[in-house]
């Protein structure tokens, strides 16, 4: 995606990190009781630079947590400029078929509840994961860092006790990240196809989280269908926690 990054991150929130070549970088921490310094979020690395490598090697990034699809990573593989960390490749959405452009809504109002529906998998893999002490610190991205990634971290919030309204001004955040503040921007997606990328609303969030606790009761719950254990919840806690 070619959303243009603001020209300075001093112009952003204090949550963001001006890390060259990565949009829309920021520190998860600081809501609810996940720590500062330790999740990281983003759009992808497809265009990081050799400085932007050298200073996520200063934050300690040792994971890196892709939520894109297969067609994706083709087109735009992570760079890495000689950073070292470890990668989990996790679909927030389910792959593209050959007979099918995008098999996932247009339609942000549609899409947000489907992605819970599709999610589940994918978050017990990343809890999983940052259950582990040599995990962090770690980044979580897909294209852009705002839809995918937004609602990941939301539910990895929400497990650290952030209530919904800390949780959704930190999702916010994104529209001043990507320069969406003034309404929609052209992009060119995966396949070359000119798409836009439209600003984000609570609602969008809400109906996400909605869908989970409709049909799961509480987003612990709705991991737990998926798979996620007392023990994987409880180690995820005890690492990310302030």
């Amino acid at each position: 995606m070619t959303d243009d990054l603001p020209d300075r991150a001093t112009d952003l929130p204090s949550a963001f990190l001006d890390i060259p070549g990565v949009r829309n970088f920021r520190d998860a921490g600081g809501v609810g009781a996940l720590r500062r310094g330790v999740l990281y979020r983003s759009g992808s690395f497809h265009t990081l630079t050799p400085e932007g490598a050298q200073r996520l090697k200063a934050l300690g990034l040792r994971t890196v947590i892709d939520l894109r699809s297969p067609v994706e990573l083709d087109v735009w593989p992570d760079l890495h400029h000689g950073l070292e960390h470890e990668t989990l490749h996790v679909p927030t959405l389910p792959a593209n078929r050959e007979d099918v452009d995008r098999p996932w809504p247009e339609d942000q109002e549609e899409l947000y509840p489907f992605m819970a529906g599709t999610a589940g998998p994918s978050l017990v893999a990343i809890v999983r994961r940052l259950g582990d002490p040599g995990t962090l610190s770690a980044v979580v991205h897909c294209a852009v860092g705002k839809d995918r990634t937004g609602l990941t971290i939301a539910v990895l919030q929400s497990l650290l006790g952030a209530s919904d309204a800390d949780i959704t001004a930190d999702f916010l955040l994104s529209n001043a990240g990507l320069g969406l503040l003034d309404g929609p921007t052209p992009y060119l997606d995966e396949t070359g196809t000119e798409r836009v990328s439209r600003p984000i609303s609570a609602p969008l969030l809400a109906s996400s989280l909605a869908w989970i606790r409709d049909r799961h009761g509480s987003v612990p719950d709705y991991l737990r269908a998926h798979g996620a254990t007392e023990d994987d919840l409880a180690a995820l806690r005890a690492n990310l926690s302030a």
